[in-house]
């Protein structure tokens, strides 16, 4: 397959583009730093250099053109509200354009539980980071693509374990990003899963049984 990442330097991107590089796929994606290139190539992988704040929907779709799939896991990190619409709001909305500019059906988000740390009491921009995700969740489920949106609980670094508890509704609680990336990798191979909201969180169930249980269904 040939798969486009949005944020393909970032935490979930280019640990999912080394997974798909190892399964045979090729990888291409949207970047911001050039000096990240070094780091692309040395796995592989060409990417286009652009910055979503700016780039037009039109300009993405020379660069995701005859990719099979598109995955968006590009975020604001916790920035300014400003850039927090800019990126996970006003990001997505390009791409899902793109995508149908260029006649990409499959089209998966990294989203986020809607409940995520709620005992925190977070502050006014955490707030409005849930809401933007929302809103970016309700725009792609209500498009003409075949989307998946995957909600990961909160993200840890820890090497993955190959074990996860996925389904429409989790409670939230943790998830390594090696397991969200071999998640995502393994969705994308399995074409019968679509439409689907998915809430991921750590568990037991090896990620190959647990997605092969959502394709069923």
């Amino acid at each position: 397959m040939k798969v486009f990442i949005v944020g393909i330097t970032g935490g979930i991107g280019l640990r999912l583009a080394r997974i798909l590089k190892a399964r045979g796929d090729e990888v291409h994606g949207l970047y911001r730093n050039s000096n990240q290139t070094k780091e692309l190539n040395s796995i592989g992988v060409t990417a286009t250099l652009g910055d979503l704040l700016s780039i037009e929907p039109e300009h993405l779709t020379d660069a995701m053109r005859g990719s099979n799939a598109i995955v968006f896991s590009a975020g604001a990190g916790g920035g300014s509200n400003t850039m927090t619409k800019a990126i996970d709001g006003e990001g997505v909305s390009k791409s899902i354009a793109a995508a149908r500019l260029v006649g990409i059906s499959r089209f998966f988000l990294v989203s986020v539980f809607p409940e995520a740390w709620r005992e925190r009491h977070m502050d006014e921009g955490f707030e409005h980071y849930i809401t933007v995700k929302k809103h970016a969740d309700i725009e792609l489920s209500q498009s003409d693509l075949d989307w998946v949106i995957l909600r990961p609980s909160a993200l840890k670094n820890e090497p993955g374990t190959g074990t996860i508890n996925l389904g429409v509704a989790q409670i939230h609680t943790e998830v390594r990003r090696d397991d969200v990336a071999a998640t995502l990798a393994e969705l994308i191979h399995t074409p019968a899963v679509i439409r689907k909201i998915l809430e991921l969180t750590e568990g037991s169930t090896p990620i190959s049984k647990a997605v092969g249980a959502i394709s069923s269904h």
